[in-house]
């Protein structure tokens, strides 16, 4: 018997498309405008996706300068990506797929290939239309993993620059296509000279125009400032932009980004959205545990002060953070709640080569090493350590800084001398940290952009450890993005000496968690992963907890 074929009806799920652009100026905010868009929207029993498109020639993030980029975000499937997609990880408390992620490099690669392959059938392949449609390929297919309702994509950069022109195309495109399904949100600034003492709409308007001229033009728009936006502004950008009062929407700046869903909500932006394309909520807005969160986010019965040493923040006169943005906020989940205010200083491992800075470190409860790469910093990093170790000051070490905790150990308690780790030192004597056997081959060849050991990996905790007792299982799921490991060759002797490797891979080849016991430190952990990369706002990283409460429970 035949199957009948279904046929499409006009009451069938149609997946809606909002577009989130920037003007003005970079860094405005269009990563946690889509976050915090997809977060209210999820809260009414919508199935909501983000994407993200960089407009570099990169294929992937792993290869751009943290200190310029920010953090790289490592995706469960192993892509690395732009920090925007931990910040939509965090806002949907899930996962997002490396189809969510595209760079101008990525789509002209995948054009490219499909053109050596024949898959054009041997006719020209152009610029436009075929980049812009390879681009809405991809969305459709992010719509299509995720079975969207709607899907936020955010397009980088600045209107008016030349790299993201193409992008722009895509959303004329399908916006011709689909235009009751697409949906275009500019986020904007409005600035107040300080000699003025005015908020200033001109900007924006230039903005706009700059969109129109590319054949887009806004539905919505999000005025970023430091204070709310009154409604003569309202009036005066819909009257020059083009768009309804009611859809421009203020956005000042606030005490914490997790505020900007609820402030969305007070300005009848879901809504808003909601008739602009047609679609119905399926059920009352329910922002509860959001509110929770929040609500914790701001009490505290103590405070706990964590320094984060790391090798980035310093990039020129200025603090950068953002290159370690998810450390720090799954330092704030976990201190929310164990109802603590946590008071993190960002500190240069650099500084601390002069082992005479160390008594800086006297005013902390804990002491966080993050991860990275190279040479820099490392003596301050090692001298951290020590000071750590010594004084038994809770320290949490991640990738890097788990490494570093072991070359430390090796040279002052198991008395290696020349002990290092074979990325910093490759002649010397004791390489307690080499390359992993499958990354030499790749080093060798220049296999470097996104050849790591990338993604999602499972891990054995030994029964009564301290991290057992953490996660609360001895399975695991955590990220990684590594070269290099510890050295089985070392591993008797550094146990011997009483270091502990609590966590190994599943064939017990790749050690994944060290510490040292309870009786003898507070929390010395170091982990080979990155936990902080699946830390959310409503379920903090068990580690990240204990570390936390350790740093607490010893001030």
């Amino acid at each position: 018997m035949k199957k009948k074929k279904i046929k499409a009806t006009a009451t069938q799920p149609t997946t809606k498309y909002i577009f989130v652009v920037g003007g003005v100026m970079s860094g405005v905010g269009k990563g946690i405008t889509s976050s915090s868009i997809a977060c209210v929207l999820q809260a009414q029993g919508l199935v909501v996706t983000a994407i993200k498109i960089d407009p570099y020639i990169n294929v992937d993030a792993g290869t751009m300068n943290p200190t310029e980029h920010g953090e790289v975000f490592v995706l469960k499937d192993g892509l690395e990506t732009d920090q925007d997609m931990g910040n939509y990880e965090r806002f949907l408390n899930a996962d997002m797929p490396s189809i969510n992620y595209m760079t101008t490099g990525s789509v002209y690669q995948s054009v490219i290939e499909k053109e050596r392959n024949l898959e054009y059938g041997g006719r020209n392949v152009e610029v436009v239309p075929d980049i812009p449609l390879e681009v809405i390929r991809r969305i459709k297919k992010a719509a299509l993993v995720a079975a969207a309702d709607v899907v936020l994509i955010e397009v980088g950069g600045t209107v008016g620059e030349y790299q993201n022109v193409l992008f722009l195309e895509a959303i004329r495109m399908m916006k011709t296509e689909q235009p009751e399904n697409v949906a275009v949100v500019m986020v904007s600034y409005l600035p107040v000279p300080g000699s003025i003492g005015e908020m200033k709409t001109k900007p924006t308007q230039t903005a706009v125009r700059m969109l129109n001229s590319a054949g887009v033009f806004a539905d919505m728009i999000i005025c970023r400032s430091s204070m709310s936006v009154d409604q003569k502004r309202k009036e005066k950008i819909a009257t020059f932009c083009n768009v309804r009062a009611e859809n421009v929407i203020s956005s000042p700046d606030l005490q914490s980004i997790y505020d900007i869903p609820l402030n969305y909500e007070a300005d009848n932006l879901s809504s808003r959205l909601l008739a602009i394309l047609g679609l119905t909520p399926k059920k009352r807005t329910d922002l509860k545990a959001w509110k929770q969160f929040v609500k914790q986010s701001k009490g505290g019965v103590d405070t706990v002060k964590i320094a984060v040493v790391g090798k980035y923040f310093n990039s020129g006169e200025f603090v950068l953070s953002d290159v370690y943005i998810s450390v720090l906020e799954a330092i704030k989940f976990s201190a929310y709640k164990l109802n603590l205010k946590p008071e993190i200083t960002y500190l240069s491992a650099q500084d601390f080569t002069d082992k005479k800075q160390l008594k800086r470190l006297g005013v902390f409860d804990g002491i966080l090493l993050p991860g990275g790469f190279g040479k820099t910093g490392v003596e301050g990093m090692l001298n951290v350590i020590e000071y750590a170790r010594k004084h038994d000051v809770p320290c949490f070490g991640i990738c890097y800084g788990m490494q570093l905790m072991v070359v430390e150990f090796a040279n002052h308690v198991l008395h290696l001398k020349y002990a290092s780790t074979e990325e910093i030192d490759p002649s010397a004597k004791h390489l307690v940290i080499g390359v992993m056997p499958d990354q030499r081959e790749k080093i060798a060849k220049k296999e470097m952009g996104g050849s790591m050991r990338l993604g999602q990996y499972p891990a054995r905790l030994k029964t009564g450890s301290l991290a057992a007792k953490a996660y609360k299982t001895t399975e695991i799921l955590e990220r990684h993005r590594h070269r290099y490991e510890v050295n089985p060759e070392y591993i008797e002797r550094l146990t011997a000496a009483g270091l502990s490797f609590s966590g190994t891979s599943p064939d017990s080849t790749l050690m994944e968690i060290v510490e040292l016991p309870p009786e003898e430190h507070p929390f010395f952990v170091g982990v080979q992963f990155h936990p902080e990369l699946q830390a959310r706002p409503l379920a903090p990283h068990p580690l990240f907890t204990a570390f936390l409460k350790a740093a607490y429970e010893a001030k």
